[in-house]
């Protein structure tokens, strides 16, 4: 999180002993305090905006790791994995149908259930072309990410593959601009 402002709040308040409330609206002082806040405001804004487009491959990365736990920890073969990669396409079968459902004959479909639709549609295409995941058809891969603790930076150092439907399987890099 951004401590631009606590810092410059802290240096002006030892500058003028604690009172920082008294200042002048243009002065020096309140410049920087304006000046720092739209800087912590700034990165804010970019840290949310990387987390929410990193947060597919983050849950991505969770689904398999949940899965290998699941599984003992031991390294799968390719069609169990590809049986796992169906399970994870097909997560959002039930909440776009329920929303198809509760949809009035006639009418346009929700945004939602729009934006669901694009989604299974762009995973079925990856799945086709190569779904890229981590590596857990070897056991240095599986225990690899079964260490994983939820943070990004420790996705970089797991081996990553593309398995395609067709049972093609070969290595990939980090997907560092998102998935989906």
């Amino acid at each position: 999180m951004p401590n631009t402002l606590h810092k410059t709040r802290k240096q002006i308040s030892k500058k003028r002993n604690g009172v920082v409330n008294s200042l002048h609206e243009k002065s020096r002082d309140s410049m920087r305090l304006h000046k720092a806040s739209v800087r912590d405001q700034r990165l804010e804004k970019l840290a949310a905006a990387r987390s929410k487009r990193e947060q597919p491959i983050v849950d991505r990365v969770a689904f398999f790791q949940e899965n290998l736990r699941e599984g003992g920890g031991d390294a799968f073969d390719v069609p169990a994995i590809q049986d796992l990669i169906t399970t994870f396409i097909a997560q959002y079968n039930e909440e776009y149908s329920e929303l198809k459902k509760a949809r009035r004959p006639g009418r346009p479909a929700s945004a939602r259930e729009d934006l669901l639709k694009i989604k299974m549609d762009a995973l079925e295409t990856e799945y086709k072309q190569g779904f890229t995941l981590p590596d857990i058809t070897t056991t240095e891969g599986a225990t690899q990410l079964e260490r994983w603790e939820g943070s990004w930076p420790y996705l970089t150092t797991l081996s990553w593959v593309k398995i395609s439907s067709d049972g093609q399987c070969r290595s990939s890099e980090f997907p560092s601009k998102g998935l989906n």
